[in-house]
């Protein structure tokens, strides 16, 4: 075990947090709030996870609901990042469209339908689908209100709206893409991703660690390439907006 289930480590992690408030409070990040927030909700929702898990994997049924559970908190977790308006619902189709490939792709052998297995897989992928969303999607959307007259201009040029809106947007959106491709880029040489310290800890061979977490990342970049291009034209499109 990595680490103990104990007060010091409850101590630990609440010196952390408030650290990590304090901080974001003396530098006027204006997300002080937030962290502490988030620290304590995570806190909770492990827990209660913790809990679930254990009797969801029991039952196919509650398998897939737990993983429909997983999903509509991060469209509207994404969606209302990107948006404050009801187009945020919009934010559905990028997560659906970059994780349900991969995850039937994983159900053809590679990952049994269990839950002690696909419940982790797929959440590092709604997660990674989720970060692409919302980081795509706000760039996207700020860079169309910052550049509004180019969008314009294009349009004055003869260019279809939609056009115009990708020329203008799709550099700051494919920006989202970065933290994916430096973590892959420097995976092994700056650090050891989670699924393969997990796996050296479960016992298995760190060839095997190596493998898994290979396809973790190769297929993290796959859902999130997806995402970032489908919130894209969604946003060129018009279908989710600030309007």
């Amino acid at each position: 075990m990595l680490l103990p289930v104990n007060l010091t480590l409850g101590a630990v992690l609440a010196v952390l947090l408030a650290v990590a408030a304090t901080v974001a409070a003396a530098a006027r990040l204006g997300r002080s709030r937030e962290i502490a927030v988030a620290g304590v909700r995570a806190a909770v929702q492990l827990t209660a996870v913790s809990l679930v898990i254990g009797w969801v994997i029991r039952s196919v049924p509650l398998l897939l609901g737990f993983l429909a559970l997983m999903y509509a908190v991060a469209v509207r977790t994404a969606g209302r990042r990107i948006t404050p308006n009801r187009t945020w619902r919009w934010a559905a189709l990028p997560i659906a469209a970059s994780v349900v490939p991969v995850v039937a792709l994983l159900l053809t052998g590679l990952v049994p339908l269990k839950g002690i297995a696909l419940i982790p897989v797929t959440g590092i992928l709604i997660g990674g689908a989720l970060t692409a969303t919302v980081l795509g999607g706000r760039r996207a959307l700020d860079e169309l209100e910052a550049r509004r007259g180019e969008v314009e201009a294009g349009l004055a040029l003869g260019l279809l709206d939609r056009d115009a809106r990708l020329e203008v947007a799709r550099t700051a959106a494919s920006d989202a893409l970065l933290p994916g491709l430096d973590q892959t880029r420097t995976v092994g040489l700056v650090t050891l991703p989670g699924a393969f310290v997990g796996m050296l800890l479960g016992g298995a061979s760190p060839l095997h660690a190596g493998a898994v977490q290979l396809f973790v990342l190769v297929a993290l970049m796959a859902v999130q390439t997806v995402a970032v291009a489908a919130v894209l034209e969604l946003a060129a499109r018009g279908r989710i907006h600030r309007g």
